[in-house]
C-alpha cells in the first residue's frame, strides 16, 4: 500500500469515527431524554407527539427525529405529518436495558469522558489523575448499564455454572457473597435473585455508585435482602463463600492487596471469581477491535482514574492473563483457572486459595 493509500485510508477512518461519535451523542440524547422509551411505549410519533411525551421543545423534536431517520436508527412512515417509529430490532439495542443487544449505554460513557477531557489532558502533563467521580452521572450510568445484561442473565447462569461446587453451595446452603466493585449493583441483585437463601453484599469505593445501587435494589424489590457498603476492597472482612470482582480488578490502585484481602476473607472451600477484559495474551500492533476498544477506555478513563491515588499499580484497562496470574501469586493464591465460558469481551478466572 502506498503512502497516499494509507493517508486516504486514515482520512476515511477518522471521518467514519467522527460520524459514529456524533451519532452516539445523538443516542445519548435519545436515551437521557426518554425519546426511545416514548417511541417503544407509544409506537410511531410525530414531532409534536414526541415533544409532548418527552417534555421537550417541539423544534428540537423535529431535528432529532430527522437526524435519527437519516442515520437509519428510526423508520419514517409515508404521509403527512411525518411519523417516526422505533422498529423492534432496533428497540432491543436502544430501549431495552436488559436485552443482550443493548449497547446504547456506550453513548453515556462517551458523554462522561467528553466532559472531562481537559482534565485528562492536564493529568497527562502532571502525571496525576482524574477522580472517577469527575466523570459524572453519565459515565456511571453508562458503565453500569453496558454490563447490566451480562450481569443480569449470564452471571447467575453460565458464569456460576462453570463453578458447580459454588453454585450448589449457594443454592443448598445459602452462604455469603461479596461483590467487590459492585458499581450500580446489577450483579449484586442478580445473584440475590438467583440464590434467595444467600446473603449478598455489594461493596464499592464510589459513594454515588452505592447510592445508585441502593435505589435500584429497592426498585427490584430486594431492599433488605442485599446490603451495599461504601468500603475499600483491601479492607474486606469475611467469611464469604464467594467473592466476585467483575470488571473491577484492573481499576484498583492496589490490586494485589485487594486480592489478598479477598483470600483472607474466604470461608473454607470458598472461591474468588475475577471477570476482566478478554484482551490478547501479548501486545500486538495493530490489534483487533476488542484490543482497540480497551486501549481507548484506558487512555481516556481507566488509567487517569487509577493515578489519583499514589502509589498505584496503574494497570490501565488492558490487563492480560499473565498479569492476573502474577497478582494472584503475589496475593498468595495457589492456582488460577480460566473458566470455559465463551464471551466476546470478558475472560473468567477462578482463584484458588
Amino acid at each position: 500500500m502506498t503512502t497516499i493509500d494509507r493517508t486516504d485510508a486514515l482520512v476515511e477512518r477518522l471521518f467514519g469515527a467522527t460520524l459514529g461519535a456524533l451519532e452516539l451523542y445523538s443516542i445519548y440524547l435519545g436515551s437521557q431524554l426518554g425519546f426511545y422509551r416514548a417511541l417503544a411505549q407509544h409506537g410511531s410519533l410525530t414531532p409534536p407527539e414526541l415533544a409532548d411525551h418527552a417534555g421537550i421543545a417541539p423544534r428540537y423534536a423535529v431535528e432529532w427525529l430527522e437526524q435519527q431517520a437519516v442515520a437509519g436508527l428510526l423508520d419514517v412512515e409515508d404521509g403527512e405529518p411525518r411519523r417516526y417509529g422505533l422498529a423492534p430490532d432496533h428497540a432491543r439495542v436502544l430501549a431495552d436495558p436488559d436485552d443482550a443487544a443493548h449497547v446504547a449505554p456506550f453513548a453515556h460513557m462517551l458523554a462522561g469522558i467528553g466532559g472531562v477531557l481537559p482534565q485528562v489532558a492536564q493529568a497527562y502533563r502532571t502525571g496525576g489523575g482524574v477522580p472517577y467521580s469527575a466523570y459524572g452521572a453519565a459515565f456511571r450510568h453508562g458503565q453500569g448499564h453496558i454490563n447490566r445484561p451480562a450481569f443480569t442473565h449470564e452471571l447467575p447462569t453460565d458464569w456460576l455454572d462453570a463453578m458447580p461446587d459454588i453454585r450448589a453451595r449457594l443454592r443448598d446452603q445459602g452462604g455469603r457473597v461479596a461483590d467487590i466493585g459492585c458499581g450500580q449493583g446489577f450483579s449484586t441483585t442478580a445473584v440475590a435473585k438467583a440464590f434467595p437463601n444467600a446473603s449478598v453484599d455489594g461493596i464499592d469505593v464510589d459513594r454515588a455508585s452505592i447510592a445508585d445501587a441502593t435505589r435500584q435494589a429497592a426498585e427490584a424489590g430486594l431492599d433488605g435482602r442485599v446490603r451495599f457498603l461504601h468500603a475499600d476492597a483491601a479492607e474486606l472482612e469475611g467469611p464469604y463463600d464467594l467473592i466476585l470482582m467483575l470488571e473491577a480488578l484492573h481499576d484498583m490502585t492496589r490490586p494485589a492487596d485487594a486480592l489478598g484481602a479477598a483470600r483472607n476473607a474466604l470461608a473454607d472451600d470458598g472461591a474468588v471469581l475475577v471477570v476482566d477484559e478478554k484482551v490478547a495474551d501479548a501486545f500486538t500492533a495493530p490489534g483487533d477491535e476488542v484490543e482497540r476498544m480497551m486501549y481507548g477506555w484506558s487512555v481516556t478513563h481507566c488509567l487517569p482514574t487509577q493515578l489519583v491515588e499514589q502509589p498505584s499499580a496503574a494497570l490501565g484497562t488492558v490487563m492480560r492473563s499473565y498479569t492476573v496470574r502474577e497478582l494472584a501469586a503475589e496475593a498468595g493464591y495457589t492456582r488460577v483457572d480460566v473458566l470455559p465460558v465463551d464471551n466476546d469481551f470478558f475472560r473468567l478466572y477462578r482463584l484458588h486459595p
